[in-house]
């Protein structure tokens, strides 16, 4: 996997940074589009192009054509806060519907060898029966958030058949590590590491029984590499071309608060509020599909929480 010309969407964000980060380091040149809304130029790994752009820019089409196309296009721009979905389903369409569309529209035009598309397990499957669960378990999203994942591989699914594009869907878990911003309202880890850090206190919603399936940042940009490349079956249903990128295995937010205060030397107090609309009881994937490919999770959940947990409490500053 070398000398290929990628683009990243959402590379200076806290995934897409990791994921450009390693394209590069196997050879391959980088570009990155981040309109900077979420993501940080400080996370723009050395030795890419940075294009600072929205993806519903008509002018991503110049980039294109600039390149050349691009042999392969990994898609992470995205509005990620369910609750902000919840609030506002419009923004959250614009970017993630209509945005990915024009992303879409010029690797239609202008030719691209694989599509990896972000998309989201927990919220697509909802509140599933079966846990973990498979990528054929039915699908019911309960935020506006899940409805655009999900009507997002729908529309991948049509330019696969119509048009012959060859994709991949990677459906994450809760991703967390290094770089994952601890000031916003996504991102427990980061958020519980930083308050841990400075010594406040924890805010959990709801019982904090809650399960959630954590996987490592290291481990998802291992998936991505893994689907960047080789052959995929056609499909002949939307379920076909998604993987689920996770662990298998359901953590509560009580025991990631006392995991995370393990690792941090130090305990704070944890206050329980009310339950907020939209969000899950219980998570985890099934991620046999991705593993009879050779990907497993390599970084352990202990192991991983120190690893963010140094990074936020010296300050971020480091890869």
């Amino acid at each position: 996997m070398s000398g290929r010309r990628v683009l990243v969407t959402g590379g200076a964000g806290f995934i897409g940074s990791h994921v450009a980060e390693a394209y590069r380091d196997h050879g391959d040149q980088v570009w990155i589009v981040d309109d900077l809304s979420s993501g940080r130029v400080s996370n723009v790994p050395d030795g890419v192009e940075f294009r600072r752009m929205d993806i519903g820019d008509p002018e991503l089409d110049a980039l294109f054509k600039e390149v050349g196309g691009f042999d392969v296009v990994n898609h992470h721009a995205a509005q990620i806060d369910v609750r902000k979905s919840v609030a506002d389903p419009r923004a959250d369409a614009r970017i993630n519907i209509d945005g990915l569309l024009n992303v879409l529209e010029c690797a239609r035009r202008h030719g691209v060898g694989r599509f990896v598309f972000v998309s989201s397990g927990g919220v697509v499957y909802g509140e599933a029966e079966q846990r973990p669960t498979p990528e054929t378990a039915p699908k019911q999203p309960v935020s506006p958030y899940g409805v655009t994942k999900l009507a997002a591989e729908y529309y991948l699914y049509y330019y696969h058949q119509v048009h012959g594009l060859d994709y991949a869907a990677l459906r994450y878990s809760n991703v967390y590590g290094p770089r994952q911003d601890p000031h916003g309202e996504a991102g427990v880890v980061a958020v519980f590491s930083n308050l841990i850090r400075s010594g406040n206190g924890l805010k959990i919603f709801g019982d904090g029984e809650q399960t959630r399936d954590y996987v490592y940042v290291g481990d998802v940009v291992a998936a991505n590499l893994a689907l960047s490349e080789g052959p995929l079956e056609r499909a002949a249903a939307v379920d076909d071309r998604a993987f689920n990128v996770a662990t298998g295995m359901e953590t509560t937010v009580n025991t990631l608060a006392r995991l995370l205060m393990e690792a941090a030397g130090r305990e704070v107090q944890i206050e329980y509020a009310p339950e907020r609309p939209g969000e899950l009881r219980n998570s985890s994937l099934d991620t046999s599909r991705l593993r009879g490919r050779g990907w497993k999770p390599s970084v352990s959940l202990a192991e991983g929480l120190k690893l963010t947990y140094e990074y936020i409490a010296g300050g971020g500053n480091g890869r």
